[in-house]
């Protein structure tokens, strides 16, 4: 992989695109719980970030609400997945450009590669909300969004998303 985008590249793709996001600075945040001690009150949708590798080695970036339990057997139908399992650091750094504890939507800018490696998938519940906060390439930050936009930037990326509907995978 050519260099993986800074902060500042993703802010220029973004600006380029016409897309206002907000930014605030936090402590580097390496959990959801993390995340929910620390943030303050940042309205909008908060975000858990699954890298996902299956057992024929394709790869997904999935994207839900920070509340969601994930049950990976009744994911891996909705994505077309074949059992899947964490993907190592390595993979996600080679692939993404970003370490654990900073995996984002916005990671989607380092997957150049034709055709894209990573498959994503998001949260319908978690693009109800108007606004989407999502990590900015590192941890130690937290990047406002609107739902409409950031679909937006996946699709900027060269990403279609599969839109998953986790309430009808809890059932």
């Amino acid at each position: 992989m050519s260099d993986p985008a800074s902060p500042e590249d993703l802010f220029a793709f973004l600006d380029e695109l016409g897309i206002k996001t907000t930014t605030v600075t936090h402590p580097p945040l390496f959990t959801v719980e993390d995340s929910q001690n620390l943030r303050g009150d940042l309205p909008g949708g908060h975000t858990k970030n699954l890298f996902l590798k299956d057992k024929k080695g394709q790869l997904f970036l999935v994207t839900c609400d920070e509340g969601r339990k994930v049950n990976l057997k009744a994911l891996e139908k909705q994505i077309g997945a074949a059992r899947v399992s964490f993907g190592k650091p390595e993979l996600l750094l080679e692939v993404l450009g970003i370490i654990p504890g900073a995996v984002t939507t916005f990671a989607l800018i380092n997957d150049r590669q034709e055709p894209r490696r990573v498959t994503f998938a998001i949260d319908k519940g978690l693009l109800a909300n108007d606004l989407i906060n999502c990590h900015p390439l590192h941890n130690a930050a937290t990047t406002a969004i609107s739902s409409s936009d950031l679909m937006k930037f996946i699709a900027a990326c060269g990403h279609q998303a599969i839109e998953i509907d986790f309430d009808a995978l809890a059932e």
